[in-house]
Order: C-alpha cells, then structure tokens, then sequence
C-alpha cells in the first residue's frame, strides 16, 4: 500500500495554516523564514520557490536573499549574522550546495541554532543524539510523520538506513532509536547487503541510485521508506527503490514522486513555526 506523503504534508500544512491564522486574529507577529540563494543552480531556484509558495498558503511569512555565484565566503558570513540578529526572522536556511569556493560546513555551523530549521547546526545534532528537545532535520523527521500516519509502531522492529549522511542516513536512524527500534546503518562499504536489508521490518533507502533495491533486499511484509530522487532510463522521476518489483511484496512503500519528498517542506514549514514559538517564549520569559 502506498503511503501517501502528499496528502499528509497537505493535511498538516492546513493544520499550520490554522495555528497561523489565529496569530493573525489575534495581531499577533507572524513567523519568517528567510531561504539564502547563493548561484543560479535550477534544481536549488525550483527548491526555494516551492519553499516560498508554501510559506505563502499557510500565512507564514518569507524572505528570499540571492546572492551571485562569486559571492565571497567573508560575504555570506555576513549575510548569515546580520540574519542571525533579525528579530523579526525565525528561520533560517542556507540552499545547498553552496558553490565549490564555500565551505558548506562554516556556513551551516554559523547559523544560530535557535533559527536553524535545517537542523544542521551541531548544537541541534546533539540534541538530537542525546533525545532533547531541538530542531530536527526535515526529511527524517517526515519519515517519523509517515509512519506515525500509518500507526506503525517501531518498539523492537528491526530497521534497516541505507545511507549515512549528515542530513538523512544518520538522523534518521536515531530518530527509529528513540522510538525503540533495533537500527543498522548501511553504506556502500557494508558486506552482504541484501541478505541485511531481508531482516529489516523497515527499510530506508537513501543512497541516490536509481531503482537499486529490487525483490532480492526486500522481506516480505515490510515498510519501505524511500528517499530517493532520481531519474530512470527514460528519465522519469524515481526512487532508490524498483518501486514495480516490490509493491507486491511490501506492506506499505513510499512512492516517487509523492513520498518522502512533500513531507521536507512541510517539516521546514513546522520548524520555522516551532523556532518561532520557542523565541517568542524566550522573549516573553516562559
């Protein structure tokens, strides 16, 4: 059964968009999010227009800052700490990638962790490796949003991530560990891949390889999460996962387009609101 991400980062925009309106009845200030565009990548301009279109439906305020390919490092450090002084910004997000002549890791670690709604920061991936309260990455935490949608339970299932980078492979996994799950992180250096992926209850492929994972990886009856977004031999939208090859065989999947990818925005949208609650708390003395 596939388990449909856009109908669920609809349903909790309208949610957001309710919480929003009522800060507008009550002449309350409104969140922002302010996205920073570095380059002319098409992929990263087609990004931050959905980001702005989104912020739009649900009433929240938004902000783009292009700035050119040759922008300096010394540049956008400023760009980011006059941000980052804004009162009147909650969130902020730094478009990846960040042309070759910026260190990605400078920039995102520059970012005051109360407004880092990627949470990337790493005050925030502590929190998230110690189980406290902060600002999680996107798309990992709308994978917890699918599956709590679905009342799929992770105590004592046994997970599989595919995939151990900073923004997907590693957060996820601890996220399933806070639900109790048993968790292995695969990668492209793991032995016997397919005979790990056969034990996993849930499996999460993020790997970026088109169609990668076929029947051969896939136990029977499990949850398939896939991240991935790639384009096919006739260059069509498509997963990691051989999407025909496992439905049949699956309890429930995450389809491309349609899946994992509606819920980031939609989590970037709740974590401007969340960002924006706990400052105006801070502000108020709660």
């Amino acid at each position: 059964m596939n388990i449909d991400g856009k109908k669920i980062a609809a349903k909790r925009k309208d949610e957001l968009k309710q919480k929003i309106d009522l800060l507008k009845e009550n002449g309350q200030r409104l969140p922002k999010l302010t996205v920073v565009l570095v380059g002319e990548n098409p992929a990263s301009q087609t990004y931050v227009r959905n980001k702005d279109k989104a912020c739009a439906y649900v009433g929240m305020l938004s902000d783009i800052v292009k700035l050119d390919e040759q922008t300096t490092e010394e540049k956008l450090m400023e760009v980011i700490q006059k941000l980052n002084h804004d009162d009147t910004v909650d969130g902020i997000l730094v478009q990846l990638p960040l042309p070759q002549h910026i260190h990605e890791d400078k920039i995102l670690h520059l970012i005051d962790p109360q407004k880092d709604v990627d949470g990337f920061h790493p005050s925030n991936v502590a929190k998230l490796v110690l189980g406290e309260k902060g600002l999680v990455p996107c798309t990992p935490q709308g994978m917890m949003v699918l599956l709590d949608e679905i009342h799929y339970d992770l105590t004592g299932k046994e997970v599989v991530v595919v995939g151990r980078s900073n923004i997907v492979g590693k957060p996820v996994a601890l996220l399933c560990l806070h639900k109790h799950a048993t968790v292995t992180i695969a990668h492209s250096r793991t032995m016997n891949l397919a005979a790990l992926c056969q034990r996993a209850d849930v499996l999460i492929a993020a790997i970026g390889q088109p169609k990668f994972f076929n029947k051969d990886y896939i136990k029977k009856g499990a949850v398939v999460l896939d991240v991935g977004i790639n384009r096919d031999e006739n260059h069509k939208l498509c997963g990691d996962v051989d999407y025909e090859d496992v439905k049949d065989l699956v309890s429930y999947i995450t389809p491309v387009p349609g899946g994992v990818g509606p819920m980031t925005i939609a989590m970037l949208l709740e974590n401007t609101y969340k960002a924006y609650q706990q400052r105006e708390e801070h502000k108020n003395g709660i």
